[in-house]
């Protein structure tokens, strides 16, 4: 019995896959009945069961990621980052990110008032 999602060829007697752990089941698209694997037509309505294979995502290209950094950061940063690809590119660091939600800081930053910023 092959799994629907990674492929891998299973003894017939598995109701999950040895490879993905993927319940080796599919629901009837019409009624929502789960079937067998291998099942032609639902048990339950009859209609047609056909399995679908997904496909693996591709990687994102150049482009496409610096479309979606672009979105995110300020243009002359972005225009930095790109002089500077050739030695940056594939570097990797490790980074701590740390969200806060601090009580009360709404009401403290709107009696503050706005930020001033000297050139």
């Amino acid at each position: 019995m092959r799994c629907p999602k990674c492929q891998f060829e299973n003894p017939e007697s598995a109701k999950f896959c040895n490879e993905c752990g993927n319940k080796l089941e599919i629901a009837c698209p019409s009624c929502g009945k789960m079937n067998p694997i291998g099942s032609k037509f639902c048990s339950e309505c009859g209609y047609k069961i056909v399995i679908s294979i997904e496909q693996p995502s591709k990687g994102l290209s150049f482009d496409e990621k610096l479309a979606k950094i672009q979105r995110y950061l300020p243009k002359d940063l972005t225009e930095k980052i790109l002089a500077q690809k050739d030695k940056i590119e594939g570097e990797r660091k490790q980074v701590t990110v740390m969200f806060c939600d601090m009580e009360g800081f709404t009401a403290i930053t709107e009696k503050l008032g706005s930020e001033k910023i000297y050139s």
